[in-house]
């Protein structure tokens, strides 16, 4: 690739807590103007360019989602976008005017592409959910919500006798009398009181957050009367039939698969992880902290890049001098592979992956910036953003990702691909903006990538020896997979049917015995002392509520795209760039069944999952 320079530099994150609040006030008064301005057009001027505000949104996108990210500065500017973009939402003035121009467009017999009048369908609709008061207390109290989830510090102490059988590079990553990652102790604790004390502390950790919930799904109901649905979920989506379905079917394997390890019938959550891995261990001679041992977090994440690179024909180039809101974040310039011209940026691809305090402590990707054409022709290229928490290294080891850390990295990179592969004429339809039961699938359908043999080959190296994982080890992997896949989905399907429940109920409940009720005949397992731990089901205030059942629903699609089209390949370019044009590239351009019909060469349908679940029967 010749030297070139990207046509758009990347942001600048020199930005004061003042400065981020001057900015976002600055932006919000810009784009109120625009609307101003539509709003007092006379009917006969409105025409496609009221209708959409797309290219007013998108800017206004592109100053704020970066902003975002200065954590700590950001919470009174995040209040004060989350306020904006409901007063905006409850223009009836705005939604007139789009309706007057929607019915110009039509009898002036003007053309729209088809992603133009996508965009004109979904203003508009989006206009007959507006003139609500009450979004904007349901906007405050998930703000509320999701910052309590965000700055949870909580930890549990033990002594050592009491971890017994947790690996000594975990325990020896841990601060003395302070803290104690309460997962691991559920997996490989012998002791059941401490597997058990770790679950009601996890579980426990974000009860203020339990009347934060009650109220949002009050609010919702109330909405939801409103504006004329039955409940949130009709408003929201659809419920499925499948879940029910699913459920029956999943129910007997489960129960089977419960007899795997002799016990004395009851079952309780905090022996869920500990007995999985010890049926693995025994039936597979699979030891999970021997394969930890390959997977290095410096191979690991190149050997990543790289696949995904090759895939997906593009090149990504470090940044070195360049600024970024925690010196921990890489920030890279992405290319096409044989680039040539400025035209063949691709876009920014930021990774932040090391923990730190008061950081986010899951793995997730936020898409700050979309594609988009700006109104001059010329394109603004998008920009993604990794947050993980990989592995701290130990004295005596470097950091390492156990097998089921890597599948989430590669799950997370298909998200950052989604983002920066998508090119769209509207930013409301770039990458990953398309149904909520379609947003997970291309990322599920990557992990795949974890489980085929030559893959895992090339992305291992021992941190000792440097060798790569064997053949045997290999196969012992991949046969561990649908181990306990059973139960797997059934606390899926938990989440799922909690969500629904609580958003299609006319009445008010009480949600913490529905929680804990609903896990345990649902999940099969026992939850023991009554907790209020739904205060840390972060998705139903973080855009997922009602739409939970998503997660399970789109592995339909992406167990049926990697079947049909890479299952012969993995690692073959030309089926990436298949796969990069008739999915990644639409984003929510076009119907999801559309583009994947495209890629498929025929309708969807849920064969394959159910055959990878059952079998052939």
């Amino acid at each position: 690739m010749v030297n070139l320079t990207p046509p758009q530099p990347p942001p600048v994150w020199t930005h004061t807590p003042e400065d981020v609040l001057r900015l976002t006030k600055e932006a919000i008064e810009k784009d109120r103007s625009v609307e101003d301005q539509v709003a007092n057009l006379p009917i006969s001027n409105c025409n496609f360019d009221t209708a959409a505000l797309a290219r007013s949104e998108a800017e206004f996108e592109a100053l704020m989602e970066p902003l975002s990210f200065y954590q700590n500065a950001s919470n009174e500017a995040e209040k004060l976008v989350r306020d904006f973009t409901v007063e905006s939402s409850m223009r009836i003035d705005v939604y007139n005017a789009k309706v007057a121009a929607q019915k110009n467009i039509e009898s002036s017999g003007k053309k729209l592409n088809p992603e133009e009048q996508r965009l004109v369908d979904k203003m508009i609709l989006d206009g007959t959910r507006a003139g609500l008061g009450w979004k904007k207390e349901l906007s405050q109290v998930c703000l509320e919500f999701n910052k309590n989830f965000n700055e949870e510090k909580g930890f549990v102490s033990f002594t050592l006798d009491d971890l017994k059988g947790v690996p000594q590079d975990v325990v020896s990553g841990y601060t003395r009398r302070t803290e104690m990652e309460r997962s691991l102790g559920l997996k490989y604790a012998e002791n059941a009181e401490t597997r058990r004390r770790a679950h009601e502390s996890y579980e426990a950790r974000l009860e203020l957050n339990a009347p934060l919930l009650d109220r949002a799904i009050e609010l919702r109901r109330s909405i939801a009367d409103l504006l004329g649905y039955k409940t949130w979920a009709d408003y929201v989506t659809e419920v499925k039939m499948f879940l029910t379905d699913l459920e029956q079917r999943l129910r007997p394997l489960g129960v089977q698969e419960r007899q795997g390890e002799p016990f004395d019938g009851e079952f309780y959550i905090w022996d869920y992880r500990y007995y999985d891995r010890l049926y693995l261990e025994k039936s597979l001679s699979l030891d999970d902290a021997l394969v930890k041992e390959f997977f290095p977090v410096s191979v690991v994440v190149p050997a990543i890049l790289e696949i995904y690179q090759n895939l997906f024909g593009v090149r990504f180039h470090e940044i070195k001098d360049s600024q970024t809101w925690h010196p921990d974040a890489q920030v890279f310039a992405v290319w096409a592979a044989d680039a040539k011209s400025e035209s063949d940026f691709v876009g920014y691809c930021y990774l932040d992956l090391f923990p730190r305090e008061s950081k986010y402590g899951h793995a997730a990707v936020w898409p700050l910036l979309p594609g988009y054409l700006r109104s001059d022709g010329k394109r603004t290229y998008p920009l993604a953003a990794m947050v993980a928490n990989l592995a701290k290294p130990t004295p005596d080891r470097p950091a390492l990702m156990r097998h089921d850390d890597v599948v989430t990295f590669f799950h997370e990179m298909g998200h950052v691909f989604h983002g920066l592969l998508s090119r769209t004429q509207f930013s409301r339809f770039h990458g990953t903006s398309v149904a909520r039961d379609f947003v997970e699938a291309p990322s599920q359908m990557l992990e795949n990538w974890c489980w085929e043999p030559k893959v895992l080959e090339k992305m291992s190296r021992h941190y000792k020896t440097g060798e790569a994982l064997s053949p045997e080890l290999i196969k012992k992997i991949v046969k561990s997979r649908y181990v306990n896949v059973g139960l797997f989905y059934l606390r899926q399907l938990f989440f799922a049917r909690f969500d629904v429940k609580v958003h299609t109920h006319k009445d008010k409940q009480d949600i913490t015995t529905l929680w804990n009720n609903l896990r345990e005949r649902v999940s099969l397992v026992k939850g023991g002392k009554i907790i209020a731990g739904q205060g840390s089901f972060g998705h139903l205030t973080g855009g997922y509520d009602a739409g939970y059942y998503g997660y399970i629903y789109s592995q339909v699609f992406a167990v049926d795209m990697y079947s049909t089209v890479f299952k012969g390949d993995p690692l073959d370019p030309k089926r990436g760039d298949r796969y990069r044009k008739s999915i990644l590239q639409p984003g929510g351009s076009r119907e999801e069944l559309d583009s994947l019909e495209e890629l498929l060469g025929r309708p969807a349908n849920s064969e394959a999952f159910m055959k990878e679940l059952f079998g052939d029967h």
